[in-house]
């Protein structure tokens, strides 16, 4: 019967298990996409610069998030698929290349426990349904767009720009908010970060943040409305505060060096679509 899958997915018991087995999965690919995004656009970025210098672009092995295979940056083996099972493999290999023992980082498990726990979380929190599609997809997006900032202090727009439209999509049908709350979430998301950005740079001649800030917050506020973007800011703002000023007391990291908001923003958001409403209620008490 065509209704069985899906009457024995939609099991309360059922479905964080599922959810949690693709979430590992999804890691792996995320692992992939944090690696290989960046590096395809600086490839774009350098042809782009040849074409307007009038220059041959550079020529480049091909790269794309399915091709080539991944493969061990040490030796170059490729990674069959015994050895690229979520977390069990790096495990059993522990920690280490199978042909030539170089070590592997552990952020791929982290990536992938990360990936799979919210997965489940998101799965118990909201039911099978809407809800928790939309929401895996936003969870999945900002563990790529966190550990890519960390890396490169960017936030593709391949993945903000399409995050936006999507969390309005959503909302089309009121799923998390609805539509006017999430057209003006994504406009003051925006124009909050864009003001700050400026009126910094106006004040001491320097860019306190990227233009990826901007379009993340934008596309948060399209996911749950403009309700909770003063949560958002205040709680990554504070996240940010407590982490940059460890970095300098602990690390001796320069109080000049750039430190990435992105982490901070998803952060918070993350938050916010859990218990953005009990949040911003305890909040309105204690004012």
């Amino acid at each position: 019967m065509p209704g069985l899958p899906l009457a024995g997915l939609s099991d309360p018991a059922l479905f964080p298990v599922v959810c949690g087995v693709l979430g590992l999965m999804i890691g792996s690919f995320l692992n992939v996409v944090i690696h290989r995004l960046p590096q395809m656009m600086e490839r774009d970025w350098h042809c782009q610069c040849a074409e307007l210098r009038g220059e041959e672009a550079p020529e480049y092995e091909r790269l794309s998030l399915a091709r080539p295979r991944s493969r061990c940056p040490a030796c170059g083996h490729a990674i069959s698929a015994l050895e690229n099972i979520p977390i069990i493999s790096w495990l059993t290999l522990r920690g280490k290349c199978s042909a030539c023992q170089a070590p592997i980082s552990p952020r791929y498990p982290i990536v992938e426990a990360l990936s799979g726990l919210l997965s489940v979380l998101t799965a118990a929190h909201f039911g099978f349904g809407w809800a928790a599609a939309g929401s895996l997809l936003l969870i999945w997006s900002l563990i790529a767009l966190t550990f890519i900032d960390v890396d490169t202090q960017l936030l593709p727009d391949s993945i903000t720009l399409p995050l936006l439209w999507t969390g309005l999509l959503f909302n089309l049908f009121g799923t998390y908010t609805d539509l006017q709350s999430a057209v003006i979430g994504a406009i003051v998301g925006y124009l909050t970060l864009w003001s700050v950005y400026w009126g910094f740079k106006l004040a001491t001649g320097k860019e306190g943040m990227g233009y990826g800030d901007f379009k993340l917050l934008a596309a948060l506020g399209a996911w749950l409305g403009w309700q909770i973007l003063p949560l958002t800011i205040l709680l990554s703002s504070l996240v940010g505060a407590v982490v940059g000023i460890a970095l300098i007391v602990l690390t001796k990291r320069g109080r000049h060096v750039p430190i990435p908001f992105g982490p901070y923003l998803a952060f918070a958001g993350l938050l916010a679509l859990f218990w953005g409403k009990e949040l911003t209620q305890s909040y309105l008490r204690l004012m």
